[in-house]
């Protein structure tokens, strides 16, 4: 399987993650409106700093992604931003959401994430499934 390595100035690279978080509560909260503007939201965000989103998935209690994060941001920086800018930006459009959560935190603490590998059609088939 020929993988596609990315390039810096004097770097070739290939860093791609499976990321999984929750929201505050682990609430079931992940649906109909707030889906769709989730997914949107990550794609901008994604964008805005060169992650290339392989593989996502959004279940109503918690977040699965594959992407490929660039070597000049690390994995806890970037999901600072991610899990900072995203929970701004749902609170922005959705108003409604501080009775739920109050004080702007949609996110639960923490995250889990692993290297992806010579396992990845692995991680995907698993991320499509959930």
């Amino acid at each position: 399987m020929a993988q596609k390595a990315h390039s810096l100035s004097h770097t070739k690279w290939l860093c791609k993650y499976h990321i999984v978080f929750t929201p505050k509560y682990r609430r079931k909260i992940i649906y109909n409106q707030y889906r769709s503007s989730l997914g949107e939201i990550f794609r901008r965000l994604c964008t805005y700093k060169g992650v290339e989103i392989i593989e996502g998935h959004l279940m109503p209690d918690h977040v699965h992604m594959l992407v490929s994060i660039p070597p000049r941001l690390s994995v806890s920086s970037f999901m600072g931003y991610l899990k900072g800018k995203s929970a701004l930006m749902m609170f922005d459009k959705h108003a409604n959401l501080k009775y739920k959560f109050g004080n702007r935190h949609f996110w639960a603490e923490g995250y889990y994430v692993s290297i992806v590998g010579l396992n990845e059609a692995t991680i995907k088939k698993y991320i499509q499934e959930s």
